[in-house]
Parts: C-alpha cells; sequence; structure tokens
C-alpha cells in the first residue's frame, strides 16, 4: 500500500496572507484541523488548530495577524509512490500525524494529505496497526 491509496485528494488550501481568523473559520467549516498555507502554488508553511492554541491563545496575539505569523514554516511531506510503512515511520520520527503529499520528487506538486487516522482506516494487518500505535505515541 502507497500513500495515494490512502490519503485524501485535492486537499483544501489557503493563501498564506489570510488572517488567523480566517484560518480558523475554515478549519471549522471544514472540519480539519490542518491547513496549508501557499503563495501561487507553493507551500510556505501550514497551520494547525495546535499551533492556534499554543501560539495565538497561548502568546496573547490577535486573531487578525496573517496566518503565516504562526504557521509552521519547515513543512513536512511525503510522496504519492512512498510504501505506508516508509510514511509511518517518516511519522514517527518527525513526531506528526499528518504529512502533506506531494506527486513526486521533480515536480512536487500538493496532490494530498495523509494523517495516521487515513492509514488506520485501511489497516488490515496486526503489524501495521502495531505501526500505527507507535506513531501515535510519539506524537507531541
Amino acid at each position: 500500500m502507497q500513500a495515494k491509496d490512502v490519503m485524501t485528494s485535492q486537499p483544501q488550501y489557503l493563501k498564506d496572507n489570510v488572517t488567523i481568523r480566517e484560518a480558523a473559520l475554515t478549519m471549522k467549516n471544514n472540519k480539519t484541523g490542518f491547513e496549508p498555507l501557499t503563495d501561487a502554488n507553493k507551500v510556505t508553511g501550514v497551520i494547525t488548530d495546535r499551533d492556534i492554541a499554543i501560539r495565538v491563545v497561548a502568546e496573547g496575539k490577535s486573531l487578525d495577524d496573517s496566518a503565516k505569523s504562526i504557521a509552521t514554516e519547515r513543512v513536512l511531506y511525503t510522496y504519492q509512490d512512498e510504501d505506508i510503512e516508509s510514511v509511518l515511520q517518516n511519522m514517527t520520527e518527525q513526531q506528526v500525524q499528518r504529512l502533506l503529499v506531494l506527486n513526486d520528487r521533480e515536480n512536487k506538486d500538493l496532490v494530498g494529505i495523509v494523517t495516521l487516522g487515513d492509514i488506520a482506516n485501511e489497516c488490515k494487518s496486526p503489524e501495521l496497526a502495531q505501526k500505527i500505535v507507535n506513531a501515535s505515541r510519539t506524537y507531541q
């Protein structure tokens, strides 16, 4: 099984000039906790519900500030042809539960998002289930 077999295709994304409030409303409306930010089709960062809680609420930032000002700029990703076990290993090492999915190493176009939940929904083996559990234990 590869990342493309379990990922959410055609992911939603936001322009990186939206406000924190707009990003939060988009997450609420889309029932997500993660939105990539883009500038001219290039991913410039990602914003999560956790970013809003930690970097906005705890630090007293304004909801009218730019979402980019609190976004994680180090974008973590995998490729659509990557084996699921490698994707899980990547998540475990990076201590995350979501990765952007890019089409290939040459073009690097955003084609999806893969989460631990996506992988768990397709899990059919005890060995893979244990790797999912291990990946979720390291999430910060």
